[in-house]
Order: structure tokens, then C-alpha cells, then sequence
């Protein structure tokens, strides 16, 4: 769908005056539905869209003596967006972390360390946000151990760095036992430097290894950075979010957000199964969650389980070997008999799986499609890919051909090329997220971010038009998609994935009222501003979950 092929204004039909009013109705200069129809009002009540107009003074006879009409005939308006793919728990971890994040050198980022050990009581450990990056220091390279050390000699500290690299000290690395003679586990490594000691460079298995041995955050903290975290991706017009990883204690903190409406975003998420902890004991998790997949409400509903195959630019499982080390091809973290057996558990108990395979496309297709004969057949979308940063038309066709959709992140692409083309060569960085050739072979999509931080959807949804990255230009450009299929995949792809099409994804009547809008339409603004085009509000539910104007307020 492009912005040119979009459906004109069409008469909808008259609402007649009923003692039922809307809560609240909305004029907007244009309202985009996502379904290929236009209109210019919306009205509201609990929390759902009752009516929609192409002229305000249709939903007249809808206005009460409570209605709020809210003017906002200079905006435009869409679907809130759903990011299929990102890890709000972590950004509600980092609220309580060292804000690395604001980083510019190694000398900033040791500032921030020894601020936040000298404010450490007890035993606690000093733990860096994840969402950091080296490209964003001015030496573009990680901190090593002995920095680390520097900022916090006795303390035990970790700078995790996205979900799949971690830098230890010292005394993080004394208290979870790492040493030289510490071997490197299944689906992970060890740092080492030129006499074979550590040198507090963590990756893959090894990071959720030694993370798990870190005391974890109470559930008051969690919730609070919960309340934090999702205002702020409301703020950018995320209406809901795929939380891709959280383990069943951390279920519990989304379930207290919820309840006390401390949640500004819907939550659908991802119970993770560790990868470490033996068969029987996999299979003895899934089958004692006592639910499946679905259960909750509107606001926080269990999406399903997830699994770790491989991970990160460091680590991921490729093909072919590395470009900067010939010898690497990467690994998998999980043993693929294993993951089928547990796999084939879940499915029986009634739940969902995603799998998190950046590279190891074909070993998780061999997984899925064990699963799916063992089972006789399975739904299509019972069964889905997380990332896929690396495929060929084989694998492609065979994801199609077993209804497996993927989730795509650009994002990621964003944020990391210069580490890809360093690790990967510009030849497979090119090629990372083919997005227009999943669409073209038939594949079902949805789009996400996984930046665990608060990140604009706008752009995501500018990077999959243009390929631009954050830092090395442009990357692949071939694979570019046209500006209304990168906002279907950002609002209508998420909610298909969730299967809460088309109560979500879309604004039509009975879809739920969860609203951005914007002072710029974004389907015809020019691409070079999209990237940074900020909401004027957004409502999710009917609620107005950011409105730094005041514009939804009732007027005197």
C-alpha cells in the first residue's frame, strides 16, 4: 500500500442522536483508518471507537453533556503504533542503571560508573543500562576490564551492552566464578586477552549466565520503571508493545503495573526458557506456567514463549565465516534436539513460540518444522522468527511455506552497521533485513525495533524507506519498501501478529482507541523530517497517555 494508492474520502454513514454519547470525539484535519479508507472524525466511548465521519458535524447528535470534543483539525492521526518486537522490561530496568547511554567518551562513561558506586550501598551491583552502544564514544571501542576496574575496584560491575555482549570488572568476574581456566560454554565466550586471562568481554550464553547470578531488582522497582518507561514510548506514539524476553517474576511486576494503571502502553509478552537449565527442567517450566498463550486482557496479555537460538553481531550463527576472523562462523546457543523437545512440549500446552535467530534462520526452520509434523499441523503464526538479519530466497520460501512470519527491525540495522560491516562485510551488511523480498515471496511481517530504550517508531519507519543508518550511511538500498507498507508493518502487522486484528492495528468502529496524531502527516511529509517527527498526542484505550499541550483536556 502507498500513500498514492490509498483509498479517497468516502461518505460514511450518519450517526442518528442517541442517549448513548461518546466519551470523546475528535476532529482531525485527516484521519488514516490503515484498512484503505480516510475520514476526518472519530468518536469514542469506552475506550473503543463507536463512530467515524467524514464530516465533524455527523457525530453531533453523539455529544453529551460529559463528550469532550477536542479541535484538532490541524493533525493528522493514525493507529498507535504496535513495535512487535522490543524489551520494555529492560528500559524499565534501566530507569534504576547508569544512564551510559548519555555517554560521548570512555572518560564519560567512567564518570557515570564511579558516580554510581559511590552512591552503591550493602552489596549491591553496579549495573549499566543496555541501551549503549561504542559507536556512540569517542573512541568507538568498548570499555575494558581495567577501566572498569578503575571506576569501581571492589565492587562488582556490569556494562551490558544490548542483549548479547556484556564488560565485567574484576570483581564481577571473581564473584560468578569466571577465570582463566573457565572454558567457554556452549553458545557463548569469553573474553580473553593475549596471556589467556578474562578480559571482562562476556558474550552470548555466558551474559544470561552470569546476569542470572546478579540480584535481581525488587518488584516496587520494576513496576516503577515500568509506570517510567512505557509514558515514554507513549510519548512516542507506541500504543503496544511485543515485550520480546521476561522471566516469570517479572511477569508478575507487569501484572501490578497493570492493575494499578501505572501502564500507558498494552503488553503482550514473551515468557523466555532458558537455554541452560537441562530438557526435563525446560519442559517442567512450560508445563507448570498453569496458561497458555493468551491469557490476560486488553491491557497485558501473555503472547507466548520465547527462545534464544543465537544473538548479536559478536555471536550470531552465520553461514559463512566471519569477515574479520575466518576461523569464526559463530554459534548456537541452543543444542536443536533439545529446543525441539521443549518445543514440541509448548505447543502441546497450547502456546505460541518466537525464536530469536538474527542468522540461525535454518536451524530454527529445522526446529519449527519437526514441531509442526510431530503435531500434525499447526496454525500459521504459531510459529515465529525474531530478527532474520541474514537470509537467502531458500530459507525465505520455506519460513512461507510453513506460515512462520517474522519480525523485522531495522533499528538494529540503525544502530549497529558499523559494527556488521566490520564483523560481516558491507556484502552481508547489504543484505541485512530484506524486507522487500520477504514481502515479495509472500512472507508475513511485522515490525518492530528491540532497542530497549524508548525509540521513535517514525524512525523505524524512515530507516526501512531509506536504509539509513545511525552512523554508516546508507546499507543495501535495494531493499528499501515504500513509506505506507513500513507503516502498515509498524501498526496492522503487529496487531495480525498478536491476533487482535482488527480490534487493533486499525481505527475503525469496535477497533480500540488507541490514537497518535501528528502536526505533519506522515504519510506525505518530507522523508528527511520523518525521522524525527514527534506526536502532538497519543491515546491508548481512550486515555490520554501523552498530551504535552493539553489539547485532550477539557476546555472551560
Amino acid at each position: 500500500m502507498s500513500a498514492s494508492t490509498m483509498s479517497p474520502i468516502v461518505e460514511l454513514p450518519r450517526f442518528a442522536a442517541t442517549a448513548a454519547w461518546a466519551d470523546r470525539i475528535i476532529h482531525a484535519g485527516l484521519v488514516y483508518q490503515m484498512d484503505g479508507s480516510v475520514c476526518r472524525a472519530i468518536a469514542v466511548r469506552n475506550g473503543e471507537i463507536v463512530a467515524l465521519a467524514t464530516h465533524p458535524d455527523e457525530l453531533e447528535g453523539l455529544i453529551g453533556p460529559h463528550t469532550l470534543v477536542t479541535e484538532a483539525r490541524d493533525l493528522t492521526l493514525l493507529p498507535a503504533f504496535c513495535d512487535a518486537h522490543e524489551h520494555l522490561i529492560e528500559a524499565a530496568k534501566n530507569e534504576a542503571r547508569v544512564p551510559v547511554g548519555d555517554a560521548h567518551s570512555i572518560a564519560d562513561f567512567l564518570t557515570l560508573v564511579r558516580t554510581a558506586v559511590a552512591a552503591a550501598r550493602g552489596d549491591e551491583w553496579v549495573l549499566t543500562a543496555m541501551a549503549w552502544h561504542e559507536s556512540q564514544l569517542a573512541e568507538r571501542r568498548l570499555p575494558t576490564r581495567a577501566e572498569l576496574d578503575s571506576a569501581s575496584p571492589t565492587r562488582p560491575m556490569l556494562a551490558r551492552r544490548g542483549g548479547h555482549l556484556a564488560v565485567a570488572n574484576s570483581a564481577a568476574l571473581a564473584a560468578t566464578g569466571v577465570t582463566a581456566s573457565t572454558p567457554d560454554p556452549p553458545g557463548g565466550s569469553i573474553g580473553r586477552d593475549g596471556a589467556g586471562e578474562p578480559n571482562g568481554v562476556l558474550e552470548g550464553s555466558e551474559v544470561y549466565r552470569v546476569f542470572a547470578l546478579v540480584p535481581a531488582p525488587s518488584r516496587e522497582t520494576l513496576v516503577d520503571g515500568l509506570r517510567v518507561a512505557s509514558a515514554q514510548y507513549a510519548a512516542l506514539g507506541v500504543g503496544a508493545i511485543r515485550e520480546a524476553m521476561i522471566s516469570v517474576p517479572e511477569l508478575g511486576a507487569y501484572q501490578t503495573a497493570s492493575e494499578s494503571g501505572r501502564l500507558s502502553v498494552r503488553a503482550r509478552p514473551m515468557i523466555r526458557v532458558p537455554d541452560n537449565i537441562g530438557v526435563d527442567a525446560a519442559v517442567s517450566l512450560v508445563e507448570g506456567l498453569g496458561m497458555h498463550s493468551g491469557f490476560g486482557n486488553d491491557w497485558l496479555r501473555v503472547w507466548g514463549l520465547k527462545f534464544v537460538l543465537d544473538g548479536g553481531v559478536e555471536g550470531g550463527a552465520l553461514e559463512q565465516p566471519y569477515a574479520n576472523d575466518a576461523t569464526r562462523v559463530g554459534h548456537l546457543i541452543w543444542d536443536v534436539d533439545e529446543m525441539f523437545a521443549v518445543c514440541r512440549a509448548g505447543v502441546a500446552q497450547g502456546w505460541r513460540i518466537a525464536t530469536h535467530a538474527d542468522r540461525a534462520l535454518r536451524a530454527a526452520l529445522d526446529v519449527y518444522e519437526r514441531v509442526i509434523a510431530d503435531a500434525g499441523g499447526l496454525d500459521p503464526g504459531t510459529l515465529v522468527i525474531e530478527h532474520a538479519l541474514l537470509s537467502d530466497q531458500a530459507q525465505r520460501a520455506r519460513a512461507v511455506q510453513l506460515g512462520v512470519p517474522v519480525t523485522v527491525q531495522h533499528a538494529l540495522l540503525w544502530n549497529m552497521a558499523s559494527e556488521m560491516l566490520t564483523t560481516w562485510g558491507p556484502e552481508r551488511t547489504a543484505r541485512v533485513n530484506p524486507i522487500d523480498a520477504w514481502l515479495t515471496e509472500g512472507a508475513v511481517l511485522a515490525a518492530g525495533t528491540d532497542m530497549a530504550r524508548p525509540f521513535n517508531p517514525l524512525t523505524n519507519v524512515w530507516g526501512m524507506v531509506t536504509r539509513g543508518t545511525r552512523a554508516a550511511g546508507i546499507q543495501g538500498r535495494d531493499h528499501a519498501i515504500d513509506r505506507a507498507t513500513a507503516l502498515e508493518l509498524s501498526t496492522v502487522g503487529g496487531a495480525r501478529l498478536d491476533r487482535e486484528f482488527p480490534r487493533r492495528g486499525v481505527l475503525g468502529v469496535g477497533s480500540l482507541a488507541d490514537i497518535v496524531a501528528y502536526p505533519e502527516d506522515p504519510f506525505t511529509a518530507d522523508i528527511d523530517r520523518l525521522a524525527d517527527m514527534t506526536p502532538a498526542f497519543t491515546i491508548v484505550g481512550g486515555r490520554a497517555m501523552f498530551d504535552p499541550d493539553g489539547r485532550l483536556s477539557p476546555r472551560p
